[in-house]
């Protein structure tokens, strides 16, 4: 019996995206594969009818990833407080004058500052006010801040002073102000500082008015010298000591002339500004008033007003000084002290939905960015465009 020819391979299918080759002349085509042997393939379950259709972005519940809770919206910083804007643009308009000779003069509009030692954090800031930037007028208010010594015996001084209004010398006056302080406090820092460690409040208060009575003495020389009429040629004088040392939590102010001094805590502003002594009240025998008469008897006559001629054998008396104003406290965590120039004290006083503002960014429990404090410190308020100036520090 002959042998059966072998079997020839079922013909492989065309690979995908190839024409299948045309049928060879006198060779069948294959024939196609029966249901039985094609596999089986189960069929999609039909979805019930009653279950709507989910959107093909949104996952499935059981693929749902957990919940993000969001933020709590924060408030923008705001441009003005009060039922009605600043008279003033919100940005500088005119440059000051500038001599070509005397470059040095030139004051910056917007000077920014900070600083973390110990358990205070620190941020300074002088802007121009909105006055001056319209009419191009220098900044009168000035600031300095100065560390000296190292490590916990670091003395940190801040400085803020400002000229007199309507001098043409006004900002050059609030700057040598600066200068000749915060010489006399570098100088004798290390005895600042263990005053300071060992709370000797005493000794702080009449160090402190002798270096600020010897600095305003020093500018009212500086203004002989100019030809200047020593009271157009003078500032107020604020200052605030700080110890980088953690454990002293000690904060000393001294200065001459307004301005504020504030502590936010607990969500609430205190006026801690140290008042100047003031006699009220009639005169009586002994205080303010001369005696009834002198020791020989006689009895003195009545004072009729007419002012007595200056000696030539006296020097001319002075003008009356501004009261030397101190003041210490001790700072608990979440504190917020402030010192400022009149140009944010008076409307921090006068427009209180300002202090709110103020409480409310400031007591949150980071201290701000340098920018975010300087957007915080010129929130303006109309009636109130001088030059401002403040230095906060935030207890941690």
């Amino acid at each position: 019996m002959p042998p059966r020819p072998a079997a020839s391979p079922p013909p492989a299918s065309p690979p995908a995206g190839r024409p299948p080759r045309p049928p060879r002349p006198g060779v069948p085509p294959p024939a196609p594969p029966s249901p039985a042997d094609q596999p089986s393939v189960p069929p999609l379950p039909a979805e019930p009818p009653s279950a709507a259709p989910r959107p093909a972005t949104d996952p499935p519940p059981e693929e749902a990833g957990p919940r993000i809770e969001r933020p709590a919206p924060t408030p923008r910083p705001r441009g003005h407080v009060g039922t009605r804007p600043p008279t003033y643009d919100a940005e500088p308009t005119a440059l000051p004058a500038a001599d070509p000779d005397d470059l040095d003069d030139l004051v910056a509009d917007t000077v920014l500052d900070g600083a973390r030692y110990g358990a205070c954090t620190l941020r300074a800031v002088s802007v121009r006010g909105d006055s001056a930037r319209y009419r191009g007028e220098p900044r009168r208010d000035a600031l300095l801040t100065a560390r000296f010594g190292t490590g916990e015996h670091a003395l940190l001084l801040v400085a803020m002073a400002t000229g007199a209004r309507a001098t043409p010398g006004a900002h050059r006056a609030a700057a040598e102000a600066c200068h000749w302080i915060g010489r006399a406090v570098g100088r004798s820092h290390a005895r600042l500082v263990q005053d300071m460690r060992d709370g000797r409040r005493g000794d702080l208060k009449s160090g402190l008015h002798r270096l600020t009575d010897r600095s305003l003495g020093k500018l009212r020389a500086s203004a002989s010298e100019q030809g200047v009429d020593p009271e157009e040629y003078a500032a107020s004088l604020r200052c605030l000591l700080l110890s980088a040392d953690p454990e002293c939590r000690t904060r000393v102010f001294f200065g001459v002339g307004p301005g504020g001094l504030f502590r936010l805590r607990e969500g609430e502003w205190q006026d801690i500004e140290p008042q100047v002594a003031e006699t009220k009240g009639e005169p009586v025998v002994g205080f303010g008033s001369p005696p009834a008469e002198t020791p020989e008897g006689d009895r003195l006559t009545m004072d009729l007003g007419i002012p007595t001629p200056p000696s030539p054998y006296e020097p001319a008396p002075e003008p009356p000084r501004e009261p030397f104003r101190f003041r210490t406290s001790v700072a608990r965590p979440g504190d917020t002290l402030l010192m400022c120039s009149g140009g944010l004290a008076d409307p921090l006083r006068g427009e209180p939905e300002l202090g709110e503002y103020l409480a409310e960014r400031w007591s949150r429990p980071e201290p701000p960015g340098l920018a975010a404090f300087l957007a915080d410190s010129q929130v303006r308020v109309k009636g109130y465009a001088d030059d401002r100036t403040a230095a906060a520090v935030w207890e941690a």
